[in-house]
């Protein structure tokens, strides 16, 4: 899209942006979670509705979740519950690693990572490397709950591809974070192993890699492939979950890939207790997350 140059406006089910529809109108997520079965989400007004360069993002007033970000027709966040995925996917690397002061956040764009990112004031900087520009536009003006933490100065943005930007700066992070969409699209490279490869050329010798990995009740295929070439990279890789209802799943998970440290043994309960606002991470969490069902453990067996 050209500097300037206005977003397309598109309707959504008959409906404009900033129309409030006399009729129901229900967002049904485009994932088929199982044999036919979809979340749907009631909503009460359209806030923004467009189509960038790289994907359609759609941001909405739900009825009782909050507002709801969706990209290509699939939940990203919702206010309701967006603290149990962006509490997790932060503190749990965080809090293991002693000294994390250089974070690199691929994808996260809507600011919900860097948000808790900032709750660590041992962290000197925060970059943010998001390939959609519109995300962070449309995110700053309606999601401000967010994205207000995009203009700290410790954060910098990055508008590129995240696969590139590692490239080019091997050694500089304490901590990588890969918020990334699914498999699909711009997000494909993010799941195979030359990224991997990139990612811990980018480390330092005691750094400490998480990507969102799925859900282990719909996307063993995604676990499994990861998981197969992970082990191979990092010295240690371990999958945790946390719960988010308006995924479709209800459950989301991680990859823990580390240098050096585990993220049990190596848990700093101490600093966990001085951070202010959680409403979902807790050390006791933390430690459950990393305990699977038998057949999740079983993915990690093969």
């Amino acid at each position: 899209m050209d500097q300037g140059e206005k977003p397309e406006q598109i309707k959504l089910n008959g409906v404009v942006p900033g129309h409030k529809p006399s009729l129901e109108l229900w967002f049904h997520d485009s994932v088929e979670i199982s044999h036919g079965c979809r979340l749907s989400i009631k909503v009460k007004d359209v806030l923004c509705h467009y189509k960038s360069e790289f994907q359609e993002i759609a941001i909405f007033e739900t009825e009782k979740m909050g507002r709801m970000l969706v990209l290509d027709n699939t939940i990203m966040l919702a206010e309701f519950d967006e603290s149990a995925y962006h509490e997790m996917i932060v503190h749990v690397p965080l809090l293991v690693h002693p000294r994390p002061r250089r974070v690199l956040v691929i994808g996260g764009g809507d600011g919900g990572t860097v948000r808790e990112i900032l709750k660590h004031p041992e962290v000197e900087q925060v970059d943010l490397c998001e390939i959609d520009g519109e995300v962070v536009k449309a995110c700053r003006r309606f999601l401000p709950s967010l994205a207000f933490c995009l203009d700290h100065p410790k954060v910098k943005i990055f508008y590129e591809d995240g696969a590139r930007f590692i490239k080019k700066k091997p050694g500089s992070y304490d901590i990588i974070i890969v918020d990334s969409t699914d498999p699909v699209g711009p997000g494909q490279i993010l799941f195979q192993a030359p990224f991997y490869e990139d990612m811990k050329t980018a480390l330092t010798e005691e750094g400490i890699a998480v990507t969102q990995c799925e859900s282990f009740y719909f996307h063993r295929h995604v676990i499994e492939g990861v998981g197969s070439f992970a082990r191979k990279i990092f010295p240690q890789t371990r999958y945790y979950y946390t719960l988010v209802p308006t995924y479709p799943s209800g459950v989301i998970g991680f990859l823990f890939c580390s240098m050096k440290y585990d993220p049990l043994r190596d848990l700093s309960e101490g600093r966990a207790s001085g951070i202010e606002g959680l409403t979902y991470y807790t050390p006791e969490l933390h430690r459950a997350s990393f305990t699977l069902p038998h057949f999740a453990k079983a993915l990690f067996r093969r």
